[in-house]
């Protein structure tokens, strides 16, 4: 299918006055992890009236919305992930975040906003749809596992309830650092993964004068900060990267004295599972060497977080594809390496053959830097929720057309 992909653009845009100002409301009341029920509240009321079949979550605030086309076919999972950040706004915006502490920092007030979009423009096509569209809008992204959850739930049973399994899952992330209205994306790894880690030094308190009297965990955690840098460029594979960050170091309570421990917290972000596996170990073995020459401990505590984010290689041409045809050849980019964030949608990529893309959103009008996402300043350019609609609808109505044609 590629007659009428060129006139979803004009359509999508004339649903953008509806899409930002539901944008706007969710960001102006912006909540954080899995718990998100006013914003529930808002997706629902966008979907009012549309025929769609309506499942929300048990354990989360989720909501699942079946479009049935005209005639059976596969089914396609699109998928817009709604929970804020734990931070406060400095954009200035006349709707900004009313919530102190929290912010839509990371533009899932847009993505919302343009599933919503895409699910009343192509409940306005449904005579067109060889097949099912599931459009999930997801709680908890943000570090909270969100994803998961919803698997755990039974989200593709729900997508599928009585009709051909997912062949297709597709998501959108906004990012105001590319150039507003372009699309881009790659085959293989888009992603890292991003596991927690902390490293606890055991060593023996004791008066800052007489520190050999004591067994100083500082330094020792000074020495493994510097050594970790070494091992990245030293034991991994520049084609196969690493980023391993402490972010923060806590020891002490006073200038006089020794203490007895050392906290590092950081991440460990890999574009491989075998990679991932080896810095892990890398890191441990690090860590708990050079503490016992020290002759102190060192214990090292990883929380795993997000797998890395695996296109398929043919969703992601597929999609770059579709692009193409709906924006044109100049608004579609392909992606020459993975990104080192991390993303949730993980989860359904291992379950499902899918794909997620980049919309740009740069601010009109600006050059050089730009607040990026999970800045406080960070802004977007709206008119480019334009083509995310239209994308979003392009790729469903694509695939089900030529998935259930042959």
């Amino acid at each position: 299918m590629t007659d009428g992909l060129e006139d979803l653009l004009p359509a999508a845009g004339a649903l953008l006055d509806d899409a930002v100002a539901l944008r706007r409301r969710i960001h102006q009341h912006p909540e954080l992890g899995l718990d998100l029920p006013e914003t529930q509240a808002k997706v629902l009321e966008a979907l009012d009236g549309l025929p769609l079949a309506i499942t929300t979550g048990t354990t989360t605030s989720s909501v699942v919305a079946v479009l049935d086309g005209d005639e059976p076919g596969p089914t396609v999972l699109l998928r817009g992930d709604m929970d804020a950040l734990p931070m406060s706004e400095d954009t200035g915006l006349d709707y900004a975040s009313a919530v102190h502490g929290a912010m839509h920092a990371c533009g899932h007030d847009a993505h919302v906003a343009m599933l919503a979009g895409a699910a009343s423009l192509l409940a306005s096509r449904r005579v067109d749809l060889r097949g099912r569209i599931a459009f999930m809008f997801q709680p908890g992204e943000e570090g909270h596992h969100g994803a998961r959850f919803m698997l755990e739930e039974g989200l593709l049973d729900v997508a599928a309830d009585g009709a051909e399994p997912v062949s297709m899952a597709f998501a959108i992330h906004q990012t105001p650092v590319i150039a507003s209205g372009v699309i881009t994306t790659r085959g293989r790894a888009l992603l890292a993964s991003a596991d927690e880690l902390l490293v606890t030094v055991r060593g023996r308190g004791g008066h800052a004068s007489m520190p050999h009297h004591a067994l100083d965990p500082i330094p020792i955690a000074c020495e493994i900060v510097g050594a970790l840098q070494s091992m990245v460029t030293r034991r991994v594979d520049a084609f196969d990267p690493a980023v391993v960050t402490i972010a923060r170091i806590r020891a002490g309570t006073t200038s006089n004295v020794i203490p007895e421990s050392a906290e590092m917290f950081g991440t460990i972000r890999t574009v491989s599972e075998r990679t991932r596996a080896a810095v892990v170990d890398d890191v441990r073995r690090l860590a708990e060497g050079i503490a016992a020459a020290h002759g102190a401990e060192a214990e090292v505590i990883l929380e795993p977080g997000y797998p890395v984010t695996v296109n398929d290689v043919d969703a992601a041409a597929f999609a770059l594809d579709t692009a193409r045809l709906t924006l044109g050849e100049e608004a579609v980019h392909e992606m020459p390496t993975p990104v080192m964030g991390a993303e949730d949608w993980s989860y359904v990529l291992q379950e499902v053959p899918g794909c997620m893309a980049f919309l740009g959103s740069r601010p009109p009008g600006t050059t050089g830097h730009v607040a990026p996402n999970h800045s406080n300043r960070m802004v977007i350019d709206e008119q480019a929720m334009a083509a995310g609609i239209a994308i979003y609808s392009a790729v469903a109505l694509r695939w089900l057309h030529e998935a259930g044609a042959g």
